[in-house]
């Protein structure tokens, strides 16, 4: 028999070295993981894209006949993700002052580095033809409409190759808060995966961070999925035995839930604004039902929202003229990230972080 020569031995032995360092290799990407503390912000640019999406005014309005429209959004690929190895991810809804580079893109960019895709959606950014100053963006672009562009960025990610559709939570703050407790509902989330063609995908779970809850339902039933309701005690917008009957009204439609109170937190304490400072009026008199037909009725006035006119008559009969207060606080910051992290572990099946 032939004696092997050199080459023959070294492709071998090349082949072998190949082999056990893809195996390491794909070993350490197979599942991401939050870090304590989060990694630093970075600079990591997002990618910008147009996601087909819809302008319903209010619920009852959710389906082909509403106004299309090109959802904005900035997506950042997660760290170590592909088709062999797809990972969970999280839409971030804004404010009610629009997108915080210190908030929704820094969230996005730590999420993005521990594994974890993340989508930042800009409501007002795909309707500065309807609305740009504060007080008509408030009147004219609705709740709704910021659920229908995260369902159809919902539709977007579970698409892409690196994603897996089952685990993509929403996170709001504030206004975007209301909407993920909204986005809960199972009347509304049957009818965004019906336009949508989500099939039978929902969000994997819901984290609402300082959102007014003036928004109940009249059929109860959710979607299923966890929720992560979290406000500060000095945070006048937030009335808490309201949110602590949201929350039970949410248990009893089939969620698990989860409220979180800070002491010492206002309003925005992971945003860009030092303070604490006043800002903005109450909305704490504010109280909507959306009933089972998915028309939203003013529990006030008794009328239902039917568009822009009767949207502002509503909001001026409930909002109030006491100013709360906002401020970014790190400490909070640090002690909601732990938070966050022990939640979504626990909603995408991810090992809890150390």
């Amino acid at each position: 028999m032939a004696q092997q020569g050199p080459a023959p031995r070294f492709r071998r032995m090349a082949g072998i070295a190949a082999a056990v360092l893809f195996g390491l290799l794909s070993a350490a990407r197979a599942e991401p993981a939050f870090s304590d503390p989060w990694p630093a912000v970075g600079d990591a640019a997002g990618r910008i894209v147009a996601v087909p999406s819809r302008s319903p005014f209010v619920p009852s309005e959710i389906g082909p006949e509403a106004p299309p429209t090109s959802a904005h959004v900035t997506y950042y690929p997660p760290v170590g993700a592909d088709a062999g190895h797809r990972a969970p991810a999280v839409v971030l809804l804004h404010g009610a002052a629009g997108v915080d580079d210190n908030r929704e893109p820094a969230y996005a960019r730590q999420l993005a580095a521990m594994g974890i895709g993340a989508a930042v959606v800009d409501v007002f950014g795909a309707r500065r033809d309807i609305a740009t100053s504060f007080t008509d963006r408030v009147i004219q672009i609705t709740e709704t409409m910021a659920l229908a562009d995260a369902y159809a960025t919902l539709a977007w990610l579970k698409a892409r190759p690196e994603i897996d559709g089952s685990r993509v939570a929403v996170w709001g703050f504030s206004y975007g808060a209301m909407a993920s407790i909204v986005a809960t509902n199972a009347a509304i989330a049957d009818r965004f995966a019906a336009l949508y063609q989500l099939g039978d995908t929902r969000f994997a779970a819901h984290v609402a961070f300082y959102g007014p809850c003036i928004i109940g339902f009249e059929d109860p039933r959710t979607t299923g999925a966890p929720v992560l309701m979290a406000w500060g005690d000095r945070d006048a917008i937030m009335d808490p035995a309201r949110c602590q009957a949201s929350a039970a009204t949410l248990r009893q439609g089939g969620s698990r839930v989860q409220t979180i109170i800070y002491p010492g937190a206002v309003h925005q304490w992971d945003g860009s604004r030092p303070g604490p400072r006043p800002i903005g009026r109450l909305l704490n008199d504010c109280d909507f039902e959306v009933e089972r037909d998915l028309t939203v009725r003013d529990g006030n006035l008794g009328i239902a929202m039917g568009g822009s006119f009767t949207r502002k008559l509503i909001l001026a009969n409930c909002v109030g003229g006491e100013p709360y207060l906002i401020g970014r606080d790190d400490a909070v910051r640090a002690k909601s990230d732990r938070d966050v992290a022990a939640f979504l572990s626990a909603a995408f099946g991810l090992a809890q972080p150390s």
